[in-house]
C-alpha cells in the first residue's frame, strides 16, 4: 500500500503501463480539482477501455488488466495491492504502441 502525489505539470501514473499475473491493484484518486478527471485505462493491453474518474473515486484493476492512468491535472492516489507475492517489481510491461 502506498500514496503517490503527482507534482504540478505531471499527469501520468503507472507508466510504463503494465499488468501483474499475480496481483490486483486498487486506486483511490484524490486531490483532484472539481473540474478535472483521471482517465484510468483498464482492460487487456490490446483491448483497453477507459474509466473517467473524479475526485475521491476508486477503481479496481484485476491482475490481467492494464494498470495505468492519466489526469487532466496533477492529483494524488492511494494504491493497494493484493495477491500471492510480495515482490513489487514483477511487472509485465508492454510497449505503449501495442495498446489498443
Amino acid at each position: 500500500m502506498g500514496v503517490t502525489t503527482l507534482h504540478t505539470g505531471s499527469m501520468w501514473n503507472t507508466m510504463p503501463a503494465h499488468t501483474h499475473d499475480r496481483r490486483t491493484e486498487c486506486y483511490l484518486y484524490f486531490d483532484l480539482p472539481e473540474d478535472a478527471r483521471v482517465l484510468h485505462i483498464p482492460g487487456k493491453p490490446d483491448e483497453t477501455r477507459h474509466l473517467v474518474v473524479a475526485n475521491q473515486e476508486a477503481i479496481i484493476s484485476p491482475s490481467w488488466s492494464v494498470h495505468s492512468g492519466v489526469g487532466t491535472s496533477a492529483y494524488s492516489f492511494v494504491w493497494a495491492m493484493a495477491g500471492e507475492n510480495q515482490s513489487f517489481d514483477d511487472m509485465d510491461t508492454f510497449p505503449v504502441a501495442e495498446m489498443r
